[in-house]
């Protein structure tokens, strides 16, 4: 059987997954697309997909009796309204990170899905398909290190444009650890806080840069994850789980080690694409196996609640310096998962 996928937004990202979808990956075809501007979305299917159909608008996708799952790469104001959408036709949806700008907006989706009673939301959190993460996170629950008891990471960028803000460094750039953190040590966060060190002379009016995020969990561990977005050196992704018996780091990208000239070096990554797009396949092609099946393996909609929630508090913590408790509605046993 071929999943017949129909895309919202043929930007950047929307494109790439066109490719993987049609060109790269197993037993999907893209058969319907739009775009806000729809001589964008005309030109990108008959790059991609030839013989797609182009909608007018994303609602139109949806409503495609052709059209048998939704991925969704708009713009992140409209995936509320596009995932909603996609779960009252009763179809699966793959949706890019957030979920939705607000939490409000997200807890209304995942009552949507309960009352709907099938699971068909995914938000694409890609770091949980990284091998390296994957590999970090089988041996914390091997129990290689024990109990984990701490969490040091970094998310470092060589620059960013002037128009990325402080707020930014939370909502678009430590979101991806929210997920990913509480997923690989299993525990849900209770307070968040925000300490902001020395600027660097490289960021603008507008941009604390480095900033660190402080997280305790549920269960008593304590994470510091450090931001810093004009490091002028890479793209560099880091993560250390220190444990009861033993410590454990998030593997090293692979790179050819080089002797010459007096010196030892191995090239360090530029581009978050470059680091994170097989990624990208291995989730996708995770959604499509899941989807024919019936099921959500990866992240979910309660996933995309909470990671709004967490932002939220981590923003208000970056606003006003305190110590911002983390509270989420109880999660419905709909979202268990044994």
């Amino acid at each position: 059987m071929t999943l017949k996928v129909g895309v919202i937004g043929t930007g950047a990202i929307g494109q790439e997954h066109i490719n993987r979808l049609n060109n790269k990956l197993a037993g999907a075809q893209v058969v319907a697309a739009s775009d806000i501007d729809a001589a964008a979305a005309r030109a990108a299917v008959a790059k991609l997909a030839p013989g797609a159909k182009v909608h007018a608008d994303g609602r139109a996708v949806i409503a495609d009796p052709n059209v048998d799952a939704v991925v969704v790469t708009s713009w992140g104001p409209t995936h509320e309204e596009f995932v909603l959408a996609a779960i009252a036709a009763g179809k699966p949806v793959f949706c890019e990170k957030p979920l939705a700008t607000t939490a409000d907006a997200c807890l209304k989706i995942v009552n949507a899905e309960i009352a709907a009673g099938r699971h068909l939301v995914q938000v694409g959190f890609m770091r949980r398909y990284d091998s390296g993460y994957r590999a970090l996170k089988k041996a914390i629950d091997d129990g290689a290190i024990g109990a984990p008891l701490m969490v040091h990471c970094a998310h470092r960028n060589p620059s960013v444009p002037e128009a990325y803000v402080s707020s930014m460094a939370i909502v678009d750039t430590f979101i991806h650890e929210i997920d990913v953190l509480r997923w690989l040590i299993g525990d849900d966060y209770a307070s968040a806080q925000v300490i902001v060190p020395r600027n660097t002379r490289l960021t603008h009016s507008k941009l604390d840069d480095p900033i660190i995020v402080m997280l305790a969990t549920k269960g008593g561990i304590r994470i510091d994850g450090e931001v810093f977005v004009n490091c002028q050196y890479g793209y560099d992704i880091r993560c250390q789980v220190v444990g009861e018996d033993g410590v454990a780091d998030l593997p090293e990208p692979q790179s050819v080690p080089l002797r010459r000239e007096g010196r030892f070096s191995t090239a360090i990554l530029q581009d978050w694409k470059l680091r994170f797009i097989d990624s990208y396949d291995v989730e996708l092609q995770d959604w499509i196996d899941a989807t024919k099946l019936g099921k959500v393996d990866g992240p979910n909609a309660w996933d995309g609640y909470f990671a709004a929630v967490t932002a939220d508090a981590c923003l208000e913590a970056q606003r006003t310096g305190a110590v911002v408790p983390i509270v989420t509605t109880p999660r419905p046993v709909f979202y268990d998962k044994g």
